[in-house]
């Protein structure tokens, strides 16, 4: 740093440059060169001033394009030096603040400020600044964090639309962790959350199950644990214990319905009656006693939020509070509170309209749904190629989430030399993330086999040779394993029972530690997982709640000459 505090030029040069001590006449100032024209003195602004002070008189110093002194924005006879003048608008390293007008390399500010008004390089570090619409801070508890008048976050948001799909990436710094796609023709076959009103075709005691017909090719299936009943209305029963599937529902009857599992495969969709409506900040559960806040949430503000939903809990329904609730004030909540409650009435008022299956409420499009369940403070932005999916994503985050509107941008794929998933590294990641095989960075290698009942994934270390022992070797390569299978559960939405066959160590405390680092790379996915410790083989079982069919499934169709086999036999008789 040199001596007085600018930095970037050597201190032999800015001793030759320094100007002249001032003089006794006038301290603090600096005598005028000789030829130079007079200065001419100018207003400037007062603390609590709201009106831009005047500018100055061509010909004074400091009167320079851009607000900006030929001195990185400071007046000639400014007394204070480099540090605190960088700060508010100079050249040096200071972070610029709010209005101030910056030296050549400045950046320009943000616009969501929506700063109007300029400052005057005579207007020093006081300088006051004039905004269009001061409205709510984007620097707070729910508002996004910057740097430089840049967005900054863990995650980002890729839309990328095509005329046959739309895909969604989400990434994590610039790793690929999920990927989601849509079709038109989803809308029988991806219609999670939808609520139906169903028909009720046969019942099975033996299954403890009903078939139902809400309108798709395949009925779906209605378990006993999912349906609703009062102990009053049942018929039949004998009065102890849980009544059975064929006391609650008949053949014909019409009930109210809503999908928890897309249908996969020759499977048709899993139905229950314990109907929910999810909003930005609440989920709404009708004519329930439910009750609960996000765990991921700190304890004081669990409590905060408890006294705010214990106010505005609607009679006669459960809510349960978002993780995406943090921060929210009790008038944004009981807003979507309220909204919940109206949608919920115009449901139960179509639902009794008819007795054929229709649909009563449907999810929105994959990417307003995906943002709604993940866009918070840690994303930097969400980058969408499709301008009329844009608009409809920016108009629905600035009536729900204000402070992250600004976060929404548009990728004009004329004006890009790249499109959106290469320029973001999507398109390679997505390319590997459908191979049989994934290298980690040591050199080991995972290997992904999927069947019909479960999805086997053996570690192999592969090229990693370690360096001390073998236990130590093995030991490194299953931590990395760990990591990345989580990654990989994710990214490929693989569901079911998995088996993953690590490499076997002898240490048992080497084993739980791999299990640790295992469970903790899944608590980041938020579909429910359940783990099991290793075993003596060094095998982990595990389960994954499975919504709807993978990655491969979807960006895939089987092979008609093998049916999926990956194997054709050689003689034609057989």
């Amino acid at each position: 740093m040199t001596p007085d505090g600018e930095g970037g030029a050597p201190a032999s040069a800015t001793l030759a440059a320094a100007p002249p001590r001032a003089t006794a006449d006038a301290p603090g100032t600096v005598p005028p060169p000789v030829g130079a024209p007079s200065q001419v003195p100018a207003e400037r602004p007062k603390i609590g001033d709201t009106r831009p002070a005047r500018p100055p008189v061509p010909g004074a110093p400091g009167a320079v394009a851009g607000g900006a002194g030929a001195n990185g924005g400071k007046s000639p006879g400014s007394a204070s030096s480099g540090r605190g003048q960088s700060r508010t608008g100079g050249g040096g390293r200071g972070r610029q603040r709010d209005g101030g007008s910056g030296g050549p390399g400045a950046r320009p500010s943000a616009p969501a400020r929506n700063v109007t008004g300029t400052v005057p390089s005579e207007a020093g570090p006081k300088a006051a600044v004039t905004r269009a619409d001061s409205g709510p801070k984007t620097e707070g508890r729910r508002g996004g964090r910057e740097r430089r008048g840049k967005a900054v976050g863990r995650y980002m948001i890729c839309v990328h639309v095509r005329p046959e799909m739309t895909q969604i990436a989400l990434l994590e710094g610039r790793t690929l962790v999920e990927h989601y796609i849509s079709r038109a023709a989803d809308d029988a076959t991806q219609i999670d959350g939808n609520i139906y009103r169903g028909r009720v075709q046969n019942v099975l005691p033996g299954m403890e199950a009903a078939f139902i017909d809400i309108g798709t090719p395949k009925n779906a299936v209605l378990y006993h644990g999912d349906v609703r009943y009062d102990v009053d209305d049942v018929e039949g029963g004998n009065g102890s214990g849980q009544p059975r599937i064929e006391h609650l529902l008949r053949p014909g009857q019409t009930i109210l319905c809503q999908v928890t599992k897309n249908p996969i495969g020759a499977k048709g969709a899993r139905l229950t009656q314990e109907v929910s409506l999810p909003g930005r900040f609440v989920v709404l559960v009708p004519n329930s006693t439910a009750y609960g806040i996000s765990k991921r949430l700190e304890d004081g503000e669990r409590k905060r939020l408890r006294r705010i939903v214990d106010a505005i809990r609607p009679k006669g329904h459960g809510l349960i509070v978002r993780t995406a609730a943090a921060g929210a004030s009790a008038e944004e909540l009981g807003a979507d509170v309220e909204r919940l409650v109206a949608q919920w009435e115009t449901i139960a008022a179509e639902s009794v309209k008819g007795q054929g299956a229709a649909l009563l409420y449907r999810e929105p499009a994959i990417a307003v749904r995906v943002i709604r369940e993940e866009l918070n403070r840690e994303y930097r932005g969400v980058v969408i190629d499709d301008l009329a999916l844009y608009e409809q994503v920016r108009d629905y985050v600035g009536a729900v989430n204000p402070e992250l509107a600004d976060r929404v941008e548009y990728f004009d794929t004329e004006a890009e030399v790249l499109p959106v998933f290469e320029r973001y590294h999507v398109h390679e990641q997505l390319h590997k993330a459908l191979d049989r095989k994934v290298y980690l960075p040591s050199g080991g290698s995972l290997v992904i086999d999927r069947t019909e009942a479960l999805t086997v994934i053996d570690v192999n270390t592969g090229k990693n040779v370690g360096t001390t022992n073998l236990e130590e070797t093995v030991y490194r390569n299953n931590l990395e394993a760990a990591e990345e299978v989580a990654r990989q559960l994710r990214l490929r939405d693989i569901g079911g029972i998995i088996v993953i066959d690590f490499i076997d160590m002898e240490i048992r405390e080497n084993r739980d530690k791999v299990g640790s680092a295992l469970r903790s790379a899944l608590a980041r996915d938020k579909t429910r997982t359940q783990v099991f410790d290793i075993s003596e083989l060094g095998l982990v079982e595990m389960t994954r709640k499975r919504v709807s069919e993978g990655l491969i499934e979807s960006m895939s169709t089987t092979c008609e000459m093998c049916g999926g086999r990956g194997i054709v036999f050689e003689d034609p008789e057989l």
